[in-house]
This record gives C-alpha cells, sequence and structure tokens, in this order.
C-alpha cells in the first residue's frame, strides 16, 4: 500500500489464513458492514482474526459473546470496565493504557466506560451473538 498509512479506527485488518493481512473497506459501525466482511471472508473459518480499534464515551449497551475464538481487547487510551459472565456472575475487570484483558470463547461480555477510552480488538468473530444490556 502506497501513501498515507490506513487509520485503524477507519480500516480495520482481517488476519486470514495463512498468515495474510488485509486491510478492510471502511468501518461504518453498521451491521451491513460485519455481513460484508463475513461474506469477503468467511471461508477463513474459525481461524479468522478481525484487529479492529474503537473509543468509547459511554458504557455499551449490548452484551456479545464470541463462540468461537477468544478476543483481545487492549486498551491504548483512557480506562474501561471490562464485565464478563463467568459461572453465572459478573466479573469486572479495569483496564487501562497498555493493559489488556482476553474474553475466552463463549464469555458473554459487555464494557462500562466512565470518560473516554479507546481499545484495540483482536477478535474471532465467527458466529458472533448480542442481547440486550
Amino acid at each position: 500500500m502506497s501513501g498515507k498509512p490506513p487509520q485503524l479506527n477507519k480500516r480495520p485488518i482481517h488476519l486470514g489464513l495463512g498468515a495474510t493481512a488485509e486491510v478492510e473497506p471502511e468501518f461504518t459501525g453498521e451491521m451491513s458492514w460485519y455481513e460484508g466482511y463475513g461474506a469477503r471472508h468467511g471461508s477463513d473459518g474459525v481461524e479468522a482474526r478481525l484487529v479492529s480499534m474503537h473509543t468509547f464515551t459511554e458504557d455499551w449497551d449490548v452484551w456479545e459473546m464470541h463462540p468461537k475464538g477468544a478476543e483481545v481487547v487492549l486498551c491504548t487510551a483512557g480506562t474501561m470496565e471490562l464485565v464478563q459472565e463467568l459461572n453465572g456472575e459478573e466479573v469486572i475487570t479495569a483496564v487501562s493504557a497498555g493493559e489488556y484483558a482476553i474474553n475466552q470463547p463463549g464469555t458473554w461480555h459487555t464494557a462500562n466506560v466512565s470518560s473516554s477510552a479507546t481499545a484495540v480488538f483482536i477478535t474471532a468473530g465467527e458466529g458472533t451473538t448480542h442481547r440486550p444490556r
């Protein structure tokens, strides 16, 4: 890729089979973007990873769960509380810049953000499910 490098918060990366890395189309935040991602890379199956970066200024309004792989959440600015459902209880892990947490496969999770926080997500997204918080 020549010219100005892409920004991760706008152009996520797909890590695919054969140790490939591909720049994705501009992120829209809409479910149709994720559907397009699945159509482009669905054949990579559970080995695929989406690398994205998002900034949050308020608590998430959904829970999510990735059934087929772990997700790494690396905080790069601010502080956020990752809330995980483990054995029927909510476990809260505060992560600040430079710290990370891992959502194991099948773990429902959400996040609390009191001010502003930015995080990089490395997600095994196949089969991701959401539910209201």
